[in-house]
């Protein structure tokens, strides 16, 4: 009988995206929901060009700090509030997701974690999703004392901070590689 050969890796090619539409898209909680505000901002790839063809998929808690899913044992209700967006990139590189700050969630050995989204960006070129988080660069105290963030190297944590803009929300950007790089993390 032959040997079997691997199969080679690939990275994803550029139709990708065509299977991850989501019918709710950028959009976490209705339009109008209280407390409601936009995360924007753009994908760069390491020479700094944008990335026209990322999609930016989130998670996170209720502001209560409750996740819309049946594991969650602190019983989250879900009230329009998906907890769930999957955000495409333009020509540009930009994208939006239309949320509200989530709550404070419980953290390793009793601790809390800051209010922060999990992230993962599919792009052209990657062989697996990177995942990263946002947290609020608002959050100063909380952010001080959440034990994920803590672990990142000080001169690499504002890599992981929204910055709040004034017109509607906050500004994020992810960078995939190069100078400014954002923090990933190996889950």
């Amino acid at each position: 009988m032959p040997e079997l050969q691997l199969t080679p890796s690939q990275t994803v090619g550029p139709y990708y995206s065509i299977g991850l539409t989501w019918e709710d898209g950028s959009f976490v909680v209705p339009e109008r929901a209280a407390g409601a505000f936009w995360i924007r901002g753009r994908v760069f790839d390491g020479d700094g060009e944008p990335v026209p063809d990322a999609v930016i998929e989130s998670w996170q808690a209720d502001p209560e700090g409750r996740y819309n899913h049946p594991d969650d044992p602190r019983g989250a209700e879900a009230h329009d509030f998906r907890g769930f967006a999957r955000a495409p990139t333009d020509a540009e590189g930009r994208f939006g997701i239309h949320t509200v700050k989530p709550g404070p969630v419980p953290g390793p050995d009793g601790s809390t974690q800051a209010p922060h989204i999990e992230v993962s960006v599919f792009a052209r070129g990657l062989l697996n999703r990177v995942v990263t988080r946002i947290y609020f660069a608002d959050e100063g105290e909380r952010n001080a004392a959440d034990p994920v963030l803590q672990s990142v190297p000080e001169e690499r944590r504002a890599t992981l901070l929204a910055e709040p803009v004034p017109e509607d929300g906050y500004r994020f950007d992810v960078h995939l590689q190069g100078e400014g790089e954002t923090v990933f993390f190996a889950i």
